[in-house]
């Protein structure tokens, strides 16, 4: 249909120059914070067999039976857009035999995720997702150690109010027990439960105590810890006593048991104050039965998900000021034919030193690229007519102060150093 408008899908977005600079910022603050921490980037694919996350995420969570983006390729094989990030990681771990270092594998990611739920204030159906994942250890060290570098990304970003919620969820056989102790509990109340919390009863009671509206008829539900073995025990306190040794603030939830089936001893959620309904920002926990599960040896892990666009929707009510546009550092204007033609050069060999420069392209009149210069935050403004050419020199004006001076060509780059 000739002058067709396309719009993008919704519950996507497009992050327009202005915008991008902020995401760059926290990517940025990411990279840094796990360089720091001795993590490393991996990068999966976007699309997985659809089993994958079947049998990685668990047949009995909302994203598996509800939000997975799946497809049948040109094999007439089952492809998912991947939903979230460990199922993934988990395969290239197996995969490539990272088992076989002798060091504990850390890795972190961030990247795109696809989810079809309905869009609101900070969810959509493509998001972006910065996670870590531990591989190798048992140690409870390492479990507050994930929690730490996400407490620390939250508050080096500048957001107020951040605290983690813990939990135990136990080992397979410690949930089983608990199952009938909760299955006790909310049967007598069936009836009155949403629909879902009904559905779930039958498949995956722990998940009923996660649903929004009916939480304030579980007020006297049993709690998990108190079905915990002595291991599972003592690796919840442990958790708890690093957490206190490097002051992370925490409060325990023994509600929280995450959305996802493969979580075993520590769960937890990241939140932040001030911002509605949306106050989990992110969350984990430990794995140690998942790459047993996609085929690879027993090797405990644990890990994180961080939502980008919800850390952007708190920085922005918290009115947060995060490094934007970076201002360009000069802006160059040529008068006369023989001054353009040098122009090229000169801007060539500015960004070759590492200078931002830029320059007219559209043969406006020197009013227009000075406000073209200022648009563009520019520091510094450069002036080359053919007579300053044939001088072998350039006038250079301070955007701020309104200063002109005048130099040799050759040392101009010195000006922006």
């Amino acid at each position: 249909m000739a002058n067709q408008r396309f719009e993008k899908p919704t519950g996507t977005q497009d992050i327009l120059p202005g915008t991008v600079e902020k995401w760059q910022f926290i990517e940025q603050k990411a990279r840094e914070l796990c360089r720091r921490y001795n993590y490393h980037e991996i990068r999966t694919p976007i699309f997985e067999q659809t089993e994958l996350f079947e049998r990685g995420v668990g047949e009995t969570t909302d994203i598996v039976e509800k939000e997975m983006y799946t497809f049948k390729d040109k094999g007439d094989r089952s492809m998912t857009l991947r939903p979230e990030g460990t199922a993934g990681v988990v395969r290239a771990y197996v995969q490539n035999k990272l088992y076989g270092e002798p060091d504990v594998t850390k890795l972190y990611y961030i990247g795109p995720m696809f989810r079809y739920e309905r869009p609101q204030a900070g969810r959509y159906r493509q998001f972006h997702q910065f996670g870590i994942e531990v591989f190798g250890s048992s140690d409870p060290a390492i479990d507050a150690e994930v929690i730490a570098l996400g407490y620390s990304f939250y508050k080096e970003l500048g957001l107020q109010g951040v605290k983690a919620e813990i939990n135990s969820v136990g080992t397979p056989a410690v949930r089983a027990a608990y199952r009938e102790q909760l299955l006790a509990f909310l049967t007598p109340m069936k009836e009155s439960l949403c629909a879902y919390c009904q559905s779930r009863m039958d498949r995956n009671p722990l998940r009923v105590l996660d649903c929004k509206k009916d939480q304030d008829k579980f007020g006297g539900a049993p709690s998990i810890l108190d079905s915990l073995d002595e291991e599972c025990s003592v690796h919840f306190e442990n958790v708890k006593s690093y957490l206190d040794a490097m002051g992370i603030e925490y409060e325990i939830n023994p509600r929280l048991v995450r959305g996802l089936d493969y979580y075993t001893h520590t769960a937890f959620e990241f939140k932040a104050q001030g911002i509605g309904a949306i106050d989990t920002v992110g969350g984990g926990g430990r794995f140690n039965g998942l790459v047993g599960e996609i085929g690879g040896p027993d090797q405990p892990g644990i890990g994180f998900g961080i939502g980008l666009e919800r850390i952007q929707l708190i920085l922005e009510h918290q009115q947060v000021d995060l490094s934007g546009m970076q201002p360009l550092d000069v802006y160059l204007v040529a008068l006369g034919e023989a001054a353009e033609r040098e122009i090229v050069k000169i801007i060539y060999d500015l960004r070759s030193r590492g200078i931002s420069a830029e320059r007219d392209y559209l043969g406006r009149k020197m009013k227009a690229q000075m406000k073209s210069a200022d648009r563009l935050q520019a520091r510094y403004t450069a002036i080359l007519g053919d007579d300053e050419l044939a001088r072998g020199e350039i006038a250079v004006k301070s955007m701020e102060t309104g200063e002109q001076r005048t130099v040799k060509l050759e040392e101009l780059y010195r000006e922006f150093m």
